[in-house]
């Protein structure tokens, strides 16, 4: 009688020529269809680098392409532009507060001058007032209509005067309270 473990041991001998032929004959297959493919002469950072750079100009591209669309306003839809200018001295007036409002004055939003004295904002296609005030100047309204994928600025020159007054009260207001702050001792 044949001792079980050597007959399993005469068996693997037996299929490990075999699977050594059929791995062996596909990797020749392998070979053989590799070596009918045209190789390059090119290293890996080449690629590497070809790949990269091409990358780099897709995404600046699309970029490019994608950028004039994203400053259009959207359908139905246009821009004003508020310019807030001092009357006398033509200069800039920057933190006043400009609202727009429906004809029937709802106010619709509220933006503030920016440093070069511009506000703006994106609005249904229609007409609005746009009342600019500022604590050194009296306030002024304009009438705008907004038309759809357009951009309307209105220049407004903000005059001393109306709400002057209420500047210099509050100024005399402050004297006041200073004095008698000094008179007690705080």
């Amino acid at each position: 009688m044949t001792d079980p473990s050597s007959q399993q041991a005469s068996n693997e001998q037996t299929a490990t020529p075999r699977a050594e032929n059929i791995v062996g004959g596909t990797l020749a297959s392998v070979r053989g269809l590799l070596g009918r493919v045209p190789r390059l002469n090119v290293n890996l950072s080449t690629f590497q680098t070809v790949v990269g750079l091409t990358a780099g100009f897709l995404s600046i591209l699309g970029a490019l392409f994608a950028v004039p669309n994203y400053f259009k306003p959207a359908i139905g839809k246009g821009e004003v532009v508020a310019v807030v200018v001092d009357a006398k001295t033509e200069k800039a007036v920057s933190n006043a507060t400009v609202e727009i409002l429906t004809l029937n004055n709802a106010v619709v939003t509220t933006v503030n001058s920016g440093f070069f004295g511009k506000a703006s904002s994106t609005l249904e296609e229609g007409q609005y007032r746009i009342r600019v005030k500022h604590p050194k100047f009296g306030s002024e309204v304009r009438h705008v209509q907004v038309m759809s994928g357009q951009s309307t600025e209105v220049r407004v020159q903000l005059h001393s005067g109306a709400s002057a007054p209420l500047h210099e009260a509050g100024r005399v207001i402050g004297e006041g309270v200073n004095a008698v702050k000094r008179l007690f001792g705080n």
